[in-house]
């Protein structure tokens, strides 16, 4: 699933190409890509058509177009698969493209191509705070503007539960998914199952500040591409995959210390950290993994 830098990528394209466009015509390909606008595609169509995207937007995974006239947006999920795609009108329809924007300019279509059909579009009325309704739960970012530190550190800490889990539970913070999380926790030197009630302030705020490093990184490099799902607005791959200390790497050798990485399952997918610079914390008696 793309994560903060990917969507952030996906956003500053739709910023520069979409952003002061007024909307022709919205074509929905297949249902299911509009689902979560519950009065259905033909409603979406017809409130879209002649509003001009003012901005596009993001918190955590989540973006948006904030559009003229009411308080309204156009948001964006990506789920597994999704992708914005920036394309002339007389591009040829890509094989699960789901969604078709066209504009009054007559100029690149956005399209939205999604393989699996988990993400989607819909239209949300914007709170006071300037977020879409759908949005609001979400907790600020590492690179965004609202993120206070030692607010998420307290937060954090307040919870009883792996610090992986946390870093995963968007309402704390958002945009850190499983990659960037074991990035992070690598860096920090800290294994994922760590309890974050027992963890002190100094080694969470480390673990925060680590995310916020990796995130910057993987978003210089245009996030990480693992196949050909995860693409920006033009269809070009992100590099940071080849940066990646622990990810990915089972068996291969800590960039660090040399000892072959490990991978342990997790919520459905898995976890990579380093036996030696993050070692499994110690449990009590009884206590089953």
């Amino acid at each position: 699933m793309p994560e903060l830098p990917e969507v952030e990528v996906v956003r500053r394209g739709v910023q520069a190409h979409v952003v002061g466009r007024r909307v022709a015509a919205l074509e929905v390909r297949h249902p299911r890509a509009v689902r979560r606008h519950l009065p259905g595609a033909s409603d979406l169509s017809a409130r879209l058509a002649g509003r001009r995207a003012v901005a596009a937007r993001r918190r955590g995974k989540f973006l948006w177009l904030d559009l003229d006239g009411p308080r309204e947006a156009l948001v964006a999920h990506l789920g597994m698969s999704g992708q914005l795609l920036v394309q002339p009108p007389d591009a040829a329809d890509e094989v699960h493209l789901r969604v078709r924007l066209s504009f009054q300019d007559a100029g690149p279509q956005l399209r939205f191509v999604d393989q699996r059909t988990f993400g989607g579009l819909w239209l949300d009325p914007v709170t006071d705070a300037g977020l879409p309704a759908s949005v609001a739960h979400i907790g600020p970012d590492p690179l965004g503007p609202e993120y206070d530190l030692e607010a998420a550190v307290r937060r954090l800490r307040a919870r009883r539960t792996g610090i992986k889990r946390a870093l995963l539970d968007q309402g704390v913070v958002s945009g850190i998914g499983n990659i960037y999380a074991d990035e992070a926790l690598w860096r920090a030197r800290v294994h994922g199952e760590r309890a974050t009630d027992t963890l002190s302030a100094r080694t969470v705020r480390r673990v925060l500040a680590c995310a916020a490093d990796v995130l910057t990184e993987a978003l210089a490099q245009g996030g990480t591409s693992f196949d050909a799902l995860y693409v920006d607005v033009s269809g070009a791959s992100g590099y940071f995959g080849r940066s990646l200390a622990a990810y990915g790497r089972a068996g291969q050798p800590c960039p660090r210390c040399g000892t072959g990485i490990r991978r342990e399952a997790f919520m459905n997918r898995s976890s990579f950290s380093c036996p030696r610079c993050q070692p499994r914390p110690r449990r009590a008696p009884g206590q089953v993994r």
